[in-house]
């Protein structure tokens, strides 16, 4: 065993030791509170897809357009992918209990609303639980594909393998869009089902994406440091990855004001409470915060050529940004809950991510052993080139 691999054996190891004391423990708060603790489960399942199902979207992106950039992470995402499984046993609770997140999982409820007897054909455990695994299985199979001749492009790198690769990820990254709206319908907004934003889709996408170049970032930052791996990772990739970060930072910037502002324009009284509700509360502290550290600073860092081109900085950008993602999913999805003890409610939070982080991080971990931790070929239609000077 190689000392770089015995380290990350090494990580993988505390990774699934945390992740299985927090999911015990929240297996046992479960006993007490089985509402609250799926609640607090649907957090963390949705932090660990975003970072699974967003490695997948930036394959395809990579695929059609080439560059550096996806050279020092594409080992990464594909690693990633490969968790996608572990993802669909995540999704597990969901399927079995929807009536511990959903209202709209309650027969007596929806014969009592109107509103929800409309939705009805589509928001049903029935429909709910077909699509979820149809969504898995389209992913896990698109996936798959795109790692198979991804490796073949790699061994033998011609025009016609490369054809063939971005054939698949033209129609793979329109399909991955699609997916995700509707999955993020389904396992978000459904939450207040009253609501709705053709928006949301949108922002959990860029959502994703983000939190997926985030962790990439960290991890291959952290390979850069290691011999003899660390020969493949050049300054100008970095560069290249900042910059695709400060575009997804105010890509997420946009999508959520622009959400906000047809809302606040409209002022239509199905759409209004649900900002209303989240900036009021004491929620508003948070959504504050997140404009600040999640888009401002980071805006203002990412503009430096020197932070982009220096992996630790750029990787400490990415750790806070990463941090403030689980936020930001926070605000988007508890304040659909009604929880009379909030701190409670908060530690169940952190043991769910905790839970599905730490199984999540060991068999990614997992999969990045099983190959080699770089791209030796660039699975692209465009060979590596030097990082933009801005």
């Amino acid at each position: 065993m190689s000392e770089i691999d015995a380290r990350l054996s090494k990580i993988q190891g505390r990774a699934l030791r945390i992740g299985s004391v927090a999911f015990v423990l929240l297996i046992i708060s479960g006993m007490a509170g089985p509402q609250r603790a799926m609640q607090s489960w649907l957090l963390g399942f949705l932090g660990m897809c975003a970072i699974g199902l967003g490695s997948l979207g930036l394959l395809c992106l990579h695929n059609l357009t080439g560059g550096g950039w996806g050279h020092a992470i594409r080992r990464v995402l594909e690693a990633a992918t490969k968790t996608l499984p572990i993802l669909a046993v995540f999704a597990l609770p969901l399927l079995l209990w929807p009536q511990g997140l959903y209202e709209w999982a309650h027969p007596e409820v929806v014969a009592a609303d109107p509103i929800l007897q409309h939705k009805a054909p589509y928001l049903n455990t029935g429909f709910f639980r077909i699509r979820t695994v149809v969504y898995f299985a389209i992913w896990i199979g698109m996936a798959a594909l795109l790692r198979s001749m991804g490796s073949v492009f790699e061994r033998a790198p011609s025009d016609a393998n490369g054809r063939r690769l971005r054939t698949i990820s033209g129609p793979g990254l329109a399909v991955f869009g699609l997916t995700l709206t509707f999955a993020s319908f389904d396992w978000g907004m459904s939450l207040e089902p009253h609501w709705f934003s053709t928006m949301y889709g949108v922002i959990f996408i860029v959502g994703s994406v983000l939190s997926t170049l985030c962790f990439s970032i960290l991890v291959a930052s952290w390979l850069a440091r290691c011999e003899p791996v660390s020969r493949y990772f050049q300054p100008g990739q970095f560069h290249d990855l900042g910059n695709l970060l400060l575009a997804f930072v105010m890509l997420w910037a946009y999508v959520g004001f622009s959400q906000y502002l047809i809302i606040w324009s409209a002022n239509l009284s199905e759409e209004a409470p649900w900002y209303i509700h989240r900036l009021g509360h004491g929620w508003q502290g948070l959504a504050l915060f997140l404009l600040l550290f999640h888009f401002a600073v980071p805006f203002l860092l990412l503009l430096s050529r020197k932070t982009k081109r220096r992996h630790a900085v750029l990787a400490g950008v990415a750790s806070v940004l990463l941090v403030l993602r689980f936020a930001d999913l926070t605000w988007l999805v508890v304040p659909a809950f009604e929880r009379t003890n909030p701190i409670l409610g908060l530690i169940l939070d952190v043991l769910a991510i905790a839970a599905a982080g730490g199984l999540w991080l060991g068999a990614f971990l997992s999969a990045l052993r099983s190959g080699p931790l770089h791209s030796v070929a660039p699975p692209g239609p465009a060979e590596a080139q030097p990082a933009s000077q801005t």
